[in-house]
């Protein structure tokens, strides 16, 4: 009897865990979604009823990029500068990189924050890149290069707005989903955080896109433009990282040429859980 005790109160709490992800995820999904229909007029609620949950006014962030110069990140000069208060990556046909590679910022390891920015992508015959955070440097395969989870975004919107994971898991939580990942396992979809193309639709394709990215423990949630896109209950605890770097992809594309800029890049950090 001690024996099936013992592996019954070891499988209650693992259902327990995923349980309690789910419910921490969806909660703060609901109050992000809540801000984004109070900060629409018409948007499916009553006048009255939107009243009840105000939008979040932005407080408490600082500011990680001066608009000027590159001082406190690390990039390859040679496909990074400043311009127009926007930090520049740009490949031309015949000007690639070897491989991705990254801007880095250099403040810090962020474990649970909010960072908010705006990107602009656009180019020729395609475009990738991502907005990097928890990594970690890999200067085993060359500088400037990160590994870790992505907000990615691509030219052609397949990809744009899920979780990926640069040179580890791959794709962990792709756009409309509801991800989670136990210790060891693949990422399984486990509920819907909208439709597909009714979140394609609200990117700003070659415009300027607001992204924010929620970081709270094994939680992560990524919302563009105010709508959220994809979130992740990661519960591996082999692969998740729960601190990083944070930086900005240049992908290796030799058909194609890019640009991505990115500007009014800012951080706000919690204590640990």
């Amino acid at each position: 009897m001690r024996m099936h005790d013992s592996r019954y109160k070891t499988r209650r709490r693992a259902v327990s865990s995923v349980a309690l992800g789910f419910v921490l995820s969806f909660a703060l999904a609901k109050g992000v979604n809540a801000q984004q229909r109070s900060s629409s007029s018409n948007h499916g609620g009553s006048d009255e009823l939107s009243k009840l949950i105000p939008p979040l006014q932005e407080t408490g962030f600082d500011p990680i990029f001066d608009g000027k110069t590159l001082n406190g990140w690390d990039c390859d000069p040679d496909f990074w500068r400043v311009d127009e208060g926007a930090i520049v990556g740009e490949t031309t046909l015949s000007h690639q990189p070897k491989q991705n590679t990254f801007c880095i910022w250099k403040g810090g390891q962020p474990a649970n924050f909010d960072l908010k920015l705006q990107y602009r992508l656009t180019g020729v015959n395609d475009g990738n890149s991502g907005i990097q955070y928890r990594s970690v440097e890999r200067p085993d395969v060359a500088k400037w290069v990160l590994q870790g989870y992505q907000a990615d975004i691509d030219l052609a919107q397949v990809y744009t707005g899920q979780i990926y994971e640069e040179r580890a898991r791959a794709f962990v939580s792709l756009r409309g989903q509801l991800a989670y990942i136990a210790t060891g396992q693949k990422a399984a979809a486990i509920g819907s955080v909208g439709d597909n193309e009714q979140l394609k639709s609200f990117i700003h394709a070659d415009g300027w896109n607001d992204v924010e990215i929620i970081a709270r423990g094994n939680i992560l949630i990524q919302l563009w433009n105010g709508h959220v896109m994809s979130e992740l209950i990661d519960d591996d605890t082999s692969g998740r990282k729960m601190e990083g770097e944070i930086g900005i992809q240049v992908h290796r594309l030799p058909k194609a040429a890019m640009k991505i800029e990115t500007r009014n890049i800012r951080l706000k950090t919690f204590p640990a859980q």
